[in-house]
């Protein structure tokens, strides 16, 4: 399972069932959800507007999606996110309903030394600052994967 979702763009757990039992694993969906919770997998906003499942530090999913086509590599990959708001050393990120997570995901993916980490809920995402950073410098950050104007 584990090698299934790091090399497809799985986005249902029917979908993943399937192809278990293309490989001779019928599991139910019960199983295959109680897995996938131990696992820690995570689902994430494609640009399509679509949701696929990733685990944890892995950092391969736009590549397989540039692969399959199905990512516009000129185009900001996490389409979800509406604002940002900076107050002393936390930053609020604001997305459509359903991005944070994903949001949030790539954030700590790229380890900014200047983000401690990230707390997603539905369509917020509360970023630690560390302590120092000027919030010039966290916008300039952020704005190397999110839409933001730095002028």
């Amino acid at each position: 399972m584990v090698k299934l979702i790091r090399e497809k763009c799985i986005g249902s757990q029917e979908e993943l069932a399937n192809m278990l039992a293309e490989h001779g694993y019928n599991v139910t969906q019960a199983t295959l959800s109680r897995d996938l919770k131990m696992l820690k997998t995570t689902k994430v906003p494609t640009d399509r507007g679509s949701y696929v499942y990733t685990m944890p530090d892995s950092n391969t999913l736009k590549d397989k999606l540039i692969a399959r086509g199905q990512f516009d590599a000129n185009a900001n990959f996490q389409s979800g996110f509406i604002s940002l708001q900076l107050s002393q050393n936390v930053a609020v990120i604001k997305t459509r309903n359903g991005y944070a997570a994903g949001i949030a995901y790539d954030i700590d993916m790229h380890n900014f030394p200047e983000i401690i980490g990230t707390i997603p809920g539905s369509d917020t995402i509360f970023a630690i600052i560390a302590e120092g950073v000027s919030h010039e410098r966290v916008r300039r950050v952020l704005a190397q994967i999110l839409p933001i104007d730095v002028d």
